[in-house]
């Protein structure tokens, strides 16, 4: 199950989309009622699960569009069935994350969700929230998420109820709980070729490959003097003459202000220093050592140029932040391009 939320982790969800159907992938998660319909007017096919909370008024959008939407709790349900519109829905179990769900011991709620006529019920789920964490109270934690999990599916089966599809990993849960044999994983960073944080270390390390690729260009370059400030609030002062690049990009676009005067591009290869704050727009890197730059080369955001790469990974632990919030964060301004590599096709 693609998880295509946020626009895909900022990637483009329709062109991620279309590309997963091509190879063969038809079960879609998405955040918002919003999300999904999006992705049907592209014309994606196959299931699209919606993993937030839809209001009941909702639920004709729900059955034109052929979206299965999630029942965040008993009182959801409750709504939904009201309406008497025939809808799809998933049941999500809540095992201990205490966000959206159902608790297994109001196991009699979950039996009578199975028998309201209008619901047809195609899946059930849970999230196990420190999956990405191996130590031993948040293994200890996750375990006992699962034990609960299968308390339930126990009793439902026996009280005569077929099962419907279960799922319970995302990503990190596929990385540090591979033996679960589940219908479903929902697949999210990891779809991405990326992990939530630089060099984490879990159960299982595919060899897994950034999708993403971020470039901009040298709008202009400018030459500053010995004593020189660069930028809003004078944050950035020369200590000798210094080449610099003005790069249009900035926080508007998704790439964090917190990374003034830390973060860093590839201009021909070689890493160029932000100097001064990020602007909205704009942002300004030094590239006194680089030679040869000039207006219109290509700067390197994120991805590989020469022998050198840049990891969304990395930036998002010098902004201190995950790779999750960073690539979501992407802005529309940005324009998105597929480019197949023939050699991992």
């Amino acid at each position: 199950m693609a998880v295509v939320k946020a626009n895909a982790y900022g990637h483009g969800d329709v062109l991620i989309s279309s590309h997963l159907n091509q190879m063969g992938i038809y079960s879609f998660a998405v955040a918002t009622l919003e999300e999904a319909i999006h992705l049907r007017k592209f014309g994606i096919e196959g299931s699209i699960l919606i993993l937030g909370y839809t209001p009941a008024l909702y639920a004709p959008e729900l059955m034109q569009y052929d979206l299965t939407q999630t029942v965040a709790d008993f009182s959801h349900a409750q709504e939904l069935a009201k309406t008497k519109i025939p809808v799809k829905v998933e049941i999500k179990i809540d095992t201990g994350m205490h966000r959206l769900g159902i608790t297994p011991e109001h196991n009699e709620e979950i039996v009578s969700l199975f028998s309201i006529p209008t619901f047809s019920v195609c899946g059930m789920y849970t999230h196990l929230c420190v999956a990405d964490s191996q130590e031993p109270e948040d293994v200890a934690f996750s375990k006992k998420q699962l034990k609960s999990f299968a308390y339930l599916t126990d009793l439902l089966e026996a009280a005569g109820i077929a099962l419907p599809p279960l799922h319970v990993q995302s990503s990190y849960g596929v990385l540090n709980y591979p033996f679960l044999k589940y219908d479903f994983a929902r697949i999210g960073i990891l779809l991405y070729g990326c992990h939530s944080q630089f060099e984490e270390s879990c159960l299982m390390n595919p060899d897994v490959r950034p999708v993403l690729s971020l470039y901009s260009h040298v709008a202009l370059i400018r030459e500053v003097e010995e004593g020189d400030t660069v930028g809003y609030g004078r944050t950035y002062k020369a200590k000798r003459k210094r080449h610099l690049a003005v790069i249009p990009v900035g926080y508007a676009d998704g790439y964090p202000r917190s990374l003034s005067n830390r973060g860093y591009v590839l201009i021909h290869g070689q890493r160029a220093r932000i100097v001064g704050r990020i602007c909205m727009d704009q942002m300004i890197a030094d590239v006194t050592a680089i030679e040869n730059v000039c207006v219109g080369d290509r700067v390197t955001l994120i991805g590989k140029d020469g022998r050198d790469r840049i990891y969304a990974e990395e930036l998002a632990a010098l902004s201190k932040t995950i790779t999750n919030e960073l690539l979501s964060r992407l802005g529309s301004r940005i324009t998105r391009v597929l480019l197949i590599d023939k050699k991992f096709e």
